[in-house]
């Protein structure tokens, strides 16, 4: 076992989790049963929208790294989110969730980073 798989998971990666987690059932409740797709199928949409999010659950044992899977992929839905809340006055509500979330979950991610000391001046 490595010590990331033994470290205990930083509250603030607790968080982060939650975050992710919620960003797949907003995902799920709103191209779902919310706000319906009107030209495309809902399977399609369920996989444009859920798989990529899906994904770092193959580095899950690592929550770090699986975390910055998501953190990196979470861009697109910040994107999303805007876009969203920028054209559709219907679906803002959903669009301003999806922002908040992915903020979220990004500075839980940069929270929990580990900061070197900064190097003690030297005399010279």
């Amino acid at each position: 076992m490595t010590a990331a798989m033994r470290a205990p998971i930083l509250p603030v990666y607790r968080v982060g989790l939650a975050a992710w987690a919620l960003l797949v059932v907003l995902q799920l409740a709103w191209h779902a049963w919310l706000v319906p797709p009107q030209t495309l199928p809902v399977w399609l949409v369920l996989a444009i929208t859920l798989v990529p999010l899906l994904l770092p659950l193959l580095a899950i044992r690592d929550v770090r790294r699986a975390l910055l899977w998501v953190g990196i992929l979470s861009l697109f839905y910040f994107s999303h989110g805007v876009a969203e809340a920028w054209s559709s006055a219907g679906e803002r509500w959903l669009a301003i969730a999806e922002i908040a979330l992915t903020v979220l979950l990004i500075a839980a991610l940069g929270a929990g980073v580990k900061r070197r000391k900064p190097a003690a001046p030297t005399r010279d």
